[in-house]
């Protein structure tokens, strides 16, 4: 009988159909993938290695390169940053900071030194950068919560709830905010706050309040009276204060002190009458 040779004919199971084609494991694609982020990995601490044993080669650069390039065939390229927490950071200066194009190896970002670009913006406290793969560059941000201005030296400058400077200029539309003024005033900036929001009915009535000999406050209402803080206790003699105003109305009155620094009195100094000077006899304390 004549025998019929098919060439290149695919192999076929005991049920007629052709054999699928077995491809090696370490030729699949996630296998690559895995060889590729294995690659970046040990790089990356094989930089680290050679860094601090100052034998940062030329070799191990073009390794870098060329893992780039097979991760950039690959489609691990940045087609996409998405930021979540941005309000005042500007979108140009971030970008900036990231440094980061379209189409770029996204095994190749630096994540570490875009980091640490992104923390020296003014508005930001925290991030995190991360590498949402095949394509994705992901920065979370944490903005500064900006508490009050700070004059000191005839200067302002908008400081956060750690007392931290964010800005010194283009800080207008925060002129609403309490000023605080005296060189060491940023520190306790936050502790008065929560003292001011005690009483709320009061607090909206504060304009300023200056620290006084590095201990203790005095605060400034929108109608020029002056309130003495006592430096322990300033809570309780804020919540005096409010309770005289509800029974007395004593800021509706004739008055430019009003001294809380005694626990059991309240010390009012009144207007000077028209025409009157008094001569400033020293420092206050």
């Amino acid at each position: 009988m004549r025998k019929t040779i098919i060439k290149n004919a695919p192999r076929t199971n005991a049920r007629g159909q052709p054999r699928p084609r077995v491809v090696p494991l370490w030729r699949t694609r996630p296998a690559l993938v895995l060889w590729t982020m294995l690659f970046a990995g040990s790089l990356s601490l094989g930089g680290v290695w050679a860094w601090n044993n100052g034998l940062v080669t030329q070799a191990l650069n073009q390794i870098r390169a060329s893992i780039a390039g097979v991760s950039k065939k690959m489609g691990f390229t940045v087609q996409e940053i998405l930021v979540m927490g941005r309000d005042q950071t500007g979108r140009k200066e971030l970008l900036e900071a990231v440094r980061l194009e379209r189409g770029e190896p996204i095994l190749a970002f630096d994540m570490e030194a875009a980091k640490r670009r992104i923390e020296n913006l003014p508005w930001v406290q925290t991030v995190a950068v991360e590498r949402m793969l095949p394509d994705t560059v992901f920065v979370r941000i944490t903005e500064r919560t900006p508490l009050a201005l700070w004059q000191n030296k005839g200067e302002f400058a908008l400081i956060d709830n750690n007392g931290a400077v964010i800005l010194k200029n283009e800080i207008g539309q925060f002129t609403n905010l309490l000023q605080v003024v005296g060189e060491a005033a940023p520190k306790h900036a936050a502790a008065l706050l929560l003292t001011l929001s005690t009483q709320p009915e009061l607090m909206m009535r504060v304009k300023a309040a200056v620290w006084v000999g590095n201990r203790r406050w005095n605060v400034v209402l929108n109608n020029g009276i002056n309130i003495r803080l006592p430096e322990d206790g300033a809570a309780t003699a804020w919540a005096r204060l409010a309770e005289y105003e509800r029974t007395h109305k004593v800021l509706g009155r004739n008055v430019k002190v009003l001294d809380m620094r005694l626990p059991d009195r309240l010390i009012v100094r009144k207007e000077p009458k028209t025409g009157v000077r008094k001569k400033a006899t020293g420092r206050e304390t």
